[in-house]
C-alpha cells in the first residue's frame, strides 16, 4: 500500500515574491506532491491560511507521512495544531521537516532546543556529502550532491545529537552544516533536510527529489500497535521460590 503524504506549506512566499511564483508556480507545496505522486505516493497538500491550517483530526489521521515547509510565518501556526502533529508523531506518523522548517514550532518542539543557526544568502554552491552510505534515505544517491547556488546555513545548528547523520554541507564560503538528521520520537521518525531556498529551483533537482522519496519511505509508520505505558501487572509470578 502506497504511503499517505500531506505536503504542508506555509505558501506565502509564491503569492509576494515574483521570483519565487516563476519557480513554484503552483506552490512549493504542489510542486514536492507532484513529484511524490510520480514516485507512487498518495499525496495531498495544506497550507497555513486553510481552515485549521489544513491539519484537521481527519487529515492528520488519514497520513502516514507529513512534510513541512515553512518560513515567514513560523508564529502564525497554531498552538492547537503544533499539538496535534506531535501527538501524531509520537503515535507513529513520519515528519520531514525542510529547509527553514528547522525554526518551526513543531520541530523546535520536538527538539526540545532552540535550533538556531547562522544563515547567508549570497548565491553559494553547496555539496551535500552523504556520510551514511548505507542508509535508506539515500538509496540511488552517489557519493555528494551539488547545488549551484542556496541559501548558506552554517554550524553552530542548535539541534541534539542526530540519531543518525545522514548528510553534512560543504558551502563555497567555507562553513560546513549537519544537512540530513533522523531523529527517533515516540514510535515516530523525523528527518530533518536542509535544502530548499524559496528562490532557488532546489525541489525540482532530481536528486532532491529522490532524497525526499526515499525519507518518505523511511519515515512512513511501522505497522504494529503503540507500547502500552503506565502501571503495568507482572508477567511472571514475583517472589516464588522453586
Amino acid at each position: 500500500m502506497a504511503a499517505r503524504v500531506m505536503v504542508w506549506n506555509e505558501h506565502r512566499h509564491e503569492r509576494r515574491n515574483c521570483i519565487v511564483r516563476d519557480i513554484y508556480p503552483d506552490g512549493i507545496h504542489w510542486t514536492i506532491a507532484s513529484f511524490l505522486a510520480e514516485a507512487g505516493y498518495e499525496t495531498r497538500t495544506a497550507t497555513l491560511d486553510e481552515p485549521e491550517h489544513g491539519l484537521t483530526d481527519e487529515a492528520l489521521n488519514e497520513t502516514d507521512v507529513l512534510i513541512w515547509w515553512g518560513h515567514l510565518a513560523h508564529e502564525e501556526v497554531s498552538d492547537e495544531a503544533v499539538r496535534k502533529v506531535r501527538e501524531r508523531v509520537l503515535n507513529g506518523m513520519g515528519l520531514i521537516v525542510l529547509h527553514s522548517g528547522h525554526f518551526s514550532k513543531i520541530f523546535k518542539t520536538l527538539m526540545g532546543t532552540s535550533c538556531e543557526l547562522k544563515w547567508r544568502e549570497a548565491d553559494e554552491k553547496e555539496r551535500l556529502w552523504v556520510v551514511s552510505p548505507g542508509h535508506p534515505i539515500v538509496e540511488g544517491i552517489g557519493e555528494y550532491i551539488d547545488l549551484p547556488k542556496e541559501e548558506m546555513y552554517g554550524e553552530h545548528f542548535d539541534i541534539p545529537a542526530p540519531d543518525e547523520l545522514i548528510f553534512t554541507s560543504w558551502f563555497e564560503g567555507g562553513e560546513v552544516f549537519r544537512s540530513g538528521c533522523a531523529y527517533f520520537r515516540g514510535s515516530g521518525k523525523i528527518f530533518y533536510f536542509r535544502p530548499g531556498h524559496e528562490t532557488y529551483p532546489t525541489y525540482h533537482h532530481r536528486d532532491i527529489q529522490r532524497v525526499i522519496a526515499n525519507a518518505v519511505q523511511w519515515a512512513r509508520p511501522v505497522r504494529r500497535s503503540r507500547p502500552v505505558y503506565g502501571n503495568a501487572k507482572p508477567l511472571e509470578r514475583i517472589g516464588v521460590k522453586a
